[in-house]
């Protein structure tokens, strides 16, 4: 019959479980770009009608990005993305050498993401004190920790909002008020949070976050980097006056638009997505576990993303167990294809044994996502787990 597909096809349709790697433009984003990759396609510097129009267009983005941040639109700065806006952070907020500073030392996690530990490693190499505070079981930042390894020579705190991996969420606002006081300065990577949990700026009380565009149904290529008023940084890249000089470069006119999009369908539909999401997520924890009881949970009993799912077997290998299900598009936390590469260096912070650890699975749910779905993820995790290799 027209309009439906046979059989067979349906089973074997793909399931994708990947939405923390990267989400999928939604139609109404898509929507508001459009009109800027066609006929408004003026340069948002130009003086004259077209480049108006692009301008106008970029300004209602940012004014859109900052409402759902609960800040003010001048805070907001456009980047290419995550990399660029931890980079303009961290390495714009501290002087090129320590000795350009009353302050001598950088505080991060065990458990960042390499776009926020490789620009702290840099700094490191300049002379800067790099210190690691470590997390908990839960994937959560120690906060006792956190105290014995903070004191007034920190110039800056960089943490993630979320981990990628495990879903877990950071104590923000309790360091926040830990670097305040001591009138240090704090970066939050805000990648995998912002379009999925509540994220106020100002109660959370940081100095810079980084948002993501793709992680929540924008495009590729496009973020923006939160700096609060009085925080100057210098510019990583020079050229023209581009976003008052911050990030110079013509500006992704479409995209940042997709951004505001992204961020003004967040606002409208955050509440009733979340609980959603954290519905199925439970109903596929649920459904693992009654068939796999030693299956381990990640974060089980930490405030979490509510699409994110981390799961490891242990004695398997996460990418073998993937294997024996083509149909599903997840990903292995612990990106492991053999008993002998290293587990995920999250999952090793927070202590667990490379026997565990090489078993991880990342399950993560989006806007997409169905209770069928849900289901038969189940059903072919099961097979793929029964059909997969042991290791001791």
């Amino acid at each position: 019959m027209p309009g439906f597909l046979p059989l067979e096809v349906l089973v074997n349709a793909p399931i994708y479980l990947d939405y923390n790697a990267t989400t999928p433009i939604a139609p109404e984003v898509l929507e508001a770009m459009m009109p800027y990759l066609t006929e408004h396609f003026g340069n948002p510097s130009s003086s004259h009608a077209f480049g108006r129009a692009a301008k106008d267009a970029v300004e209602e983005a940012r004014q859109k990005v900052a409402s759902l941040l609960g800040v003010k639109s001048h805070e907001i700065f456009f980047t290419s993305g995550g990399t660029e806006g931890n980079n303009l952070a961290i390495l714009g907020a501290v002087p090129m050498f320590p000795e350009a500073s009353g302050r001598k030392s950088i505080l991060t996690s065990t458990i960042e993401h390499p776009a926020s530990s490789r620009p702290a490693e840099l700094l490191e190499t300049r002379g800067w004190e790099l210190r690691r505070v470590g997390a908990n079981a839960h994937g959560l930042i120690d906060l006792d920790a956190f105290d014995d390894l903070f004191d007034q020579d920190v110039l800056l705190t960089t943490i993630m909002h979320a981990n990628n991996e495990i879903g877990t969420i950071q104590p923000i606002a309790a360091i926040a008020e830990r670097t305040e006081r001591a009138g240090s300065l704090l970066h939050v990577d805000g990648a995998q949070t912002v379009g999925k949990i509540p994220v106020d700026l100002k109660q959370l009380g940081v100095d810079m976050f980084t948002i993501v565009g793709h992680k929540f149904y924008a495009p590729k290529g496009v973020g923006a980097l939160y700096v609060r008023e009085g925080v100057e940084l210098d510019a990583r890249s020079h050229g023209a006056g581009h976003e008052r000089g911050l990030r110079p470069g013509t500006e992704n006119v479409a995209s940042i638009v997709g951004l505001g999009a992204a961020c003004e369908l967040a606002g409208a539909r955050l509440a009733d997505e979340s609980k959603r999401l954290v519905e199925l997520r439970t109903l596929l924890a649920n459904n693992l576990q009654s068939a796999w009881p030693d299956m381990v949970i990640s974060g089980k009993f930490a405030p979490r993303l509510p699409q994110t799912l981390h799961i490891c077997l242990p004695g398997k290998i996460g990418a073998d167990v993937l294997s024996h299900a083509p149909e599903l598009m997840a990903s292995t936390g612990a990106a492991c294809r053999g008993p002998e590469d290293p587990p995920s260096a999250t999952l090793t912070a927070i202590g667990y044994t490379p026997e565990v650890a090489r078993g991880a699975i990342r399950l993560s749910l989006g806007h997409g996502t169905t209770r069928d779905e849900i289901e038969r993820a189940s059903r072919l995790l099961i097979e793929a787990i029964a059909k997969s290799r042991s290791f001791a």
